[in-house]
């Protein structure tokens, strides 16, 4: 059975940094991402990180802040958020996909599988 545990979140001051971590079990994808949303906004996609290779892709709101991670031995991804400012507060989703051959993983479409959520709450 396919399961992605979620953890991390919580409350940080504005300027802070907090270390989310997605653990995937039951298979391997080939590509795993953050999205993320706020209430009464639509979810918005965070970052992705395809396992076959080192590229990054990020959304524009994080650039330069955010860093996407995986450990392909332990089949876990992680989001490093740094700078965070009030406006990143929301719930963050961890997803995972296998298929999808030419949908950008910064779509919600690549994905099959998707985490609980965790929250992340910035205070000014």
């Amino acid at each position: 059975q396919v399961q992605l545990v979620e953890s991390g979140g919580g409350l940080v001051q504005a300027g802070g940094s907090l270390r989310l971590s997605c653990a995937a079990s039951g298979r391997m994808f080939t590509t795993m991402g953050w999205f993320r949303q706020a209430p009464g906004k639509e979810r918005e996609f965070v970052a992705a990180i395809p396992w076959r290779n080192w590229s990054t892709y990020y959304g524009d709101s994080v650039k330069g802040r955010f860093i996407i991670s995986r450990d392909n031995a332990s089949n876990t991804a992680y989001l490093q958020m740094n700078s965070l400012k009030p406006e990143d507060t929301a719930v963050y989703y961890c997803a995972a996909g296998g298929g999808a051959a030419g949908v950008s993983p910064t779509l919600p479409s690549k994905y099959t599988h998707w985490g609980q959520g965790t929250q992340v709450t910035v205070s000014s």
